[in-house]
């Protein structure tokens, strides 16, 4: 097969994935009737339909869909010969799209960004700053940043790099009108600042002699942002269930105080989450290990005492 013809066997795939010769034009920068003599000729040289055509849509022939099913293959495989050629000089070049939960992307993530760029000039860097779960997939993400629980997605490598856990705190304001909860039934006479997870109040989970016990606050303010929780309950608006890694250093400078200390917390993982490739571009690599080596086998938010 000339080398040629894998300008027709991509245009082939860009018009099944698109849906329309129209669309797969517009993505390939060429026009629609290109996009169609380019199928036609391959049809001819097959010796075989691969495309039925409609004025709306197109639809795939069973020797069409066989065909596509192994142009993918061989375009799959041509790309992970690119990445493990790509792979052994070592050298990231390219851009690298980068999803991270805000507070935690923010304050431990950028840093590392900053000199991985530094250390790296011909790598650009996108990133989205969102505690959404994104489609690593859909949305073309490199490299995501994820806290909680393990997500059941074969299509993803997932590696746990750091744990954090939930702190129970109030301001000292807060605390100076009504007095601190000894117990976790208190907390039903407090005013609480809870947090949303798709639209729905999360509980708070503690070890009780260790049974796993769950509090549902009724709060008068309930938000998805971690942010404007820790914010409020800086202002002494209430007690909040907020992440160690955003408020150890107001715990360290008393701004907020630790309640319930006696109360186990579970540690939550925050993983790295990356689409299953057999070769790693290099860029992404060294990203993932940059972000390790910083954060070491302590995560940072965790290498003073919290108060």
């Amino acid at each position: 097969m000339g080398l040629g013809n894998f300008g027709e066997i991509a245009t082939f795939i860009a018009a099944v994935n698109a849906g329309s010769f129209s669309e797969a034009a517009q993505q390939l920068g060429v026009t629609r009737s290109g996009v169609g003599k380019s199928i036609a000729r391959l049809e001819e040289r097959l010796n075989v339909r691969l495309i039925n055509r409609t004025p709306r849509s197109l639809s795939l022939t069973d020797d069409g869909a066989d065909f596509f099913r192994r142009c993918v293959q061989l375009m799959d495989d041509l790309e992970n010969a690119e990445l493990a050629m790509a792979a052994r000089s070592g050298a990231p070049h390219g851009r690298l799209k980068l999803s991270l939960p805000l507070a935690l992307g923010h304050a431990y993530v950028l840093p590392v960004i900053d000199r991985f760029l530094a250390q790296w000039p011909s790598v650009s860097v996108d990133v989205g700053f969102t505690d959404r779960c994104v489609d690593l997939i859909d949305e073309g993400v490199d490299v995501a940043l994820r806290i909680g629980a393990q997500l059941q997605d074969s299509d993803l490598i997932s590696r746990t790099v750091a744990q954090q856990r939930m702190v129970l705190c109030a301001a000292p304001s807060y605390l100076d009108q009504h007095p601190a909860p000894a117990t976790i039934a208190d907390l039903a006479q407090h005013r609480c600042l809870v947090g949303l997870g798709n639209g729905k109040p999360r509980p708070w989970v503690f070890y009780e002699d260790e049974a796993e016990v769950e509090f549902m606050a009724d709060s008068r303010l309930a938000t998805n942002s971690m942010e404007a929780l820790r914010l409020s309950a800086l202002d002494g608006a209430g007690i909040g269930n907020l992440p160690s890694y955003l408020v150890e250093a107001d715990l360290r400078a008393g701004a907020l105080q630790v309640l319930l200390a006696d109360y186990k917390r579970p540690r939550i993982p925050v993983r790295v989450l990356y689409p299953t490739r057999q070769h790693l571009s290099p860029k992404v690599r060294l990203f993932i290990d940059a972000l390790i080596d910083a954060w070491g086998d302590v995560p940072p938010w965790e290498r003073a005492p919290l108060a």
